[in-house]
């Protein structure tokens, strides 16, 4: 086969460090805007980014030029770098050190997409502590506790 061709939907989680609720109402679509700008210059399609104060959700599809853990060391680099320069409020922000990284189906490629939409509805019901926990267990995927929300 001459060319590499491929079309991987991946649901990425990740958090303030400490789980802080630092990402404010004010900066939040402006956050979202950015990150979608990043994942563009990295070839790679933002379908959906959102989250709360303490965690952003971004569906998109990975370009087949770079691998999960290079596409978030530039997600979180590159924009706690801007949300920094957006004023002193911001200036101790950090993301945390992890991520969580979930592949998705084309055909629940919408599901996933509404649910990031409205995450500030879902988590009125459900902390997002128990939320990424179910879907490590979902996902069948080995945690240490200790070390999830650092």
């Amino acid at each position: 086969m001459s060319q590499s061709l491929s079309k991987l939907y991946v649901h990425i989680v990740f958090h303030t460090k400490n789980n802080q609720n630092l990402i404010h109402s004010d900066i939040k679509p402006e956050l979202s805007a950015y990150l979608g700008g990043i994942l563009k210059n990295l070839k790679c399609v933002p379908i959906s980014i959102n989250g709360t104060e303490n965690h952003i959700h971004i569906l998109c599809i990975m370009s087949k030029n770079i691998c999960l853990s290079d596409l978030l060391e530039e997600l979180k680099k590159n924009s706690s770098k801007w949300i920094k320069s957006k004023g002193k409020q911001y200036e101790k922000f950090f993301w945390q050190m992890g991520y969580g990284g979930f592949s998705v189906s084309q055909s629940k490629a919408e599901t996933v997409k509404r649910y990031i939409e409205n995450q500030e509805e879902h988590h009125k019901k459900e902390t997002f502590e128990k939320e990424y926990i179910k879907f490590l267990k979902e996902y069948d995927i080995d945690y240490d506790e200790r070390y999830l929300w650092t």
